[in-house]
């Protein structure tokens, strides 16, 4: 195949983005199950609610101006005409003068504007009630409409759910959501110094593959749902016959490995090959992860990916990627950045968007962020990250305390 010209990762972006539109998909899920998914649509109140107008304390329904003198020398009497029932509607009304007793929740009578609470209340005789404070209008009461009114946007498309959503949902009647479906991901990793991660004990010459698992936690963490791995050494038919498989299945195969230049890196001429659309992109002017491949099979609308062999290149690829891809695609808002000092001078290959994770460290009210370094083909250092940051590509570096934006892990 022709290489192409790397691209920056705005290009590269642009590119993702006009392929991964077609693998859109939505599905109506029960609301019970729908923690954690993405709506596909707006959704509304159908009614005002509360419905009624409802105390938010135990005490007695009053006319507020009534007790506007009360208080702990002089108290309020007022007479007692009724009670209202917890989930019955209030059959009575008030007038100047009079009380109903009230539950919390329970429907105002007719007349009453407030709810004094029960706690400065004191009851004499059969029908009388002394108030030993006032309350105004509107005190301890839920108008019509306080919580939603009819027609009021409740959850926005694109957006997470949390379980505040689902419970606001719930409380407007809310059986069904309709949501993204999460779009199949195949990985493939390919070489053959790869061993399975629970071989043991290590070969000499060998390295356990940990691609496969490492970046199917990643893509289950921005919602994907990872439907096939493999493992295969690097012979170009069983590679072929790989990712031909995942595509019976998966609207995304990554392969990861022999994305590079060298002797066994066939990756480019596999996925060429086999995607319809053909490669769109062979290299991103991105550090780590420069020699990243992107294609498109418009036949089976399958993303055809060609990722770097190092962990942590696969792993910045993937995120600047693909982690924004799903946004882009499911609508969701990006996700809010941690401004930081950092700690240390950071160097930048000028013409690349360089990728740093880094730890961060809260300390008077501020955060500062120490850059990891971590040779190619290692992990480890990665445990103790708590995100990354991004130097452009027009920066040679950063110098120590100057200001980061931190996007969490």
């Amino acid at each position: 195949m022709k290489f192409l010209q790397v691209d920056t990762i705005e290009k590269a972006r642009e590119k993702l983005l006009n392929a991964g539109q077609s693998l859109v998909a939505t599905e109506k899920i029960a609301l019970a199950e729908a923690y954690g998914r993405v709506l596909s649509q707006d959704v509304f109140a159908d009614e005002n609610l509360p419905l009624f107008r409802r105390s938010t304390v135990d005490g007695y329904a009053v006319v507020a101006k009534d007790t506007g003198a009360a208080g702990e020398a002089l108290p309020t009497f007022l007479k007692i005409v009724g009670a209202v029932e917890m989930g019955q509607p209030a059959q009575m009304a008030i007038k100047s003068g009079e009380c109903v007793e009230m539950p919390t929740g329970g429907m105002l009578p007719e007349g009453a504007d407030a709810v004094a609470m029960v706690e400065f209340c004191e009851v004499f005789g059969a029908d009388e009630v002394a108030i030993y404070k006032s309350v105004g209008t509107g005190g301890g009461v839920v108008q019509i409409g306080d919580d939603m009114k009819a027609g009021q946007l409740l959850v926005s498309k694109g957006k997470e759910l949390t379980p505040q959503d689902i419970g606001a949902l719930a409380v407007a009647g809310v059986e069904m959501v309709e949501v993204f479906a999460p779009l199949k991901v195949a990985f493939i990793s390919t070489g053959d110094e790869l061993i399975t991660p629970h071989h043991a004990p290590l070969e000499i010459g060998k390295i356990r593959e940990t691609n496969g698992i490492t970046l199917s936690a990643l893509a289950a963490k921005h919602g994907y749902h990872v439907a096939h791995t493999a493992v295969v050494q690097d012979d170009e038919d069983k590679i072929k016959e790989a990712v031909l498989q995942a595509m019976e299945t998966c609207q995304i195969v990554a392969v990861s490995g022999g994305s590079s230049q060298g002797k066994k890196d066939m990756t480019a001429d596999i996925l060429d090959e086999l995607s319809d659309g053909g490669v769109f992109t062979h290299g991103i002017a991105i550090k780590p992860g420069k020699p990243t491949i992107l294609g498109f099979d418009k036949g089976t609308k399958t993303l055809m990916v060609g990722l770097p062999g190092h962990p942590i290149s696969a792993m910045a690829v993937f995120e600047l990627l693909f982690g924004w891809l799903i946004r882009k695609i499911t609508h969701q808002p990006e996700p809010f950045a941690i401004p930081a000092a950092l700690t240390a001078n950071v160097p930048a290959s000028e013409g690349k968007l360089t990728f740093y994770p880094c730890k961060l460290t809260l300390e008077n009210n501020q955060y500062t962020a120490t850059p990891i370094y971590s040779k190619s083909g290692l992990i480890a250092a990665l445990t103790v990250a708590d995100g990354y940051f991004l130097i452009n590509r027009d920066n040679e570096g950063l110098k120590s305390g100057e200001a980061v934006m931190v996007h969490l892990f």
